[in-house]
């Protein structure tokens, strides 16, 4: 879509390039001029190589691969971006790393996902647009506004053209059940739960039973990220062993690190639906994996958010 957007300028973080590229074809604006350098010892340089003085500002940067180096690029550019006298600055961070890290719910742990926020607000952010954030309540870590946007109609767009008979959404745990019976409703399918229990930091997880009907069905395990595939597996392959006819899985974001692929390409999964939130995974995918581009949703707000106009109303 074309858009009059002349106080608008959208920059690319290192961590989200092909993303702001796609985003800014869809309002059809052209993606700013700048540049970050990674020096031999480690530091992080960025430079704009054009004036935006007076203008609203938009950076897109997901927060990983690698989290810290593009964290730390994030804060620079907002630095960058209001010591240049820039109107306004919107971090657009596709994906929120830290996001697990919402509480203390252990002895002498951190509250990374507050420090994060901290830090973000304290280089001078004046917005923040993210999707699907782990624990929703890390938009009350900040004192600026945060949108916090949803994969759902995408991904859901995409499984209503695969044409699956018979389907059933499941939860791969009870934490998950509010979202997932959000997607269960925007398809008008039934929802089943899986019971999981997770006992320690290594990723993996123990699927103690299914809660729900799935003989014959072909089951859509939904959740908001996946890093070791490891719990998706698991599901997957009970939900098998409760005569689940088939198995599909999407997730927001497909936080894919090592072996994962291999895992989720010997499972039962026949298919994988993830966004392009994050472009920088270390692996490479299996036919098993698709990608369902969110460049829309992301352009929607921001054009939403530089109109003045409401992003909530995306979402009904």
């Amino acid at each position: 879509m074309n858009m009059n957007g002349d106080n608008m300028m959208i920059f690319a973080g290192s961590g989200s390039r092909k993303l702001t590229r796609a985003i800014c074809t869809w309002l059809g604006v052209p993606m700013g001029n700048g540049e970050a350098i990674q020096f031999s010892e480690g530091n992080t340089f960025v430079r704009i190589l054009e004036n935006v003085r007076g203008r609203d500002v938009f950076i897109v940067q997901s927060t990983v691969f690698p989290a810290n180096d593009n964290l730390v690029e994030l804060l620079f550019w907002i630095d960058a971006f209001k010591r240049a006298s820039a109107e306004s600055v919107t971090a657009v961070i596709p994906y929120f790393s830290y996001g697990k890290g919402d509480k203390k719910d252990e002895p002498r742990v951190s509250i990374r996902a507050r420090v994060v926020a901290d830090a973000i607000e304290a280089a001078g952010v004046d917005r923040v647009v993210t999707m699907d954030l782990h624990a929703p309540q890390i938009q009350g870590f900040f004192r600026v506004p945060v949108d916090n946007l949803y994969a759902l109609p995408a991904l859901c767009d995409r499984v209503e053209k695969l044409g699956l008979d018979n389907l059933v959404v499941v939860s791969p745990d009870s934490g998950f059940v509010k979202q997932a019976r959000k997607y269960a409703r925007h398809l008008g399918v039934s929802l089943t739960i899986a019971d999981k229990e997770r006992t320690a930091h290594d990723e993996t997880a123990a699927v103690m039973a299914v809660i729900g009907d799935v003989r014959d069905k072909t089951a859509l395990i939904v959740d908001d990220f996946t890093i070791s595939g490891g719990t998706l597996t698991a599901v997957a392959e009970q939900l098998i062993k409760h005569g689940a006819r088939g198995v599909y899985a999407m997730v927001a974001h497909g936080v894919l690190g090592a072996g994962s692929i291999e895992r989720i390409h010997e499972s039962p999964i026949t298919k994988l639906l993830i966004t392009d939130s994050i472009e920088n995974q270390p692996v490479t995918f299996s036919d098993k994996i698709e990608t369902v581009s969110v460049a829309p949703l992301f352009g929607d707000a921001m054009k939403r958010i530089y109109n003045r106009e409401s992003v909530s109303e995306m979402f009904g």
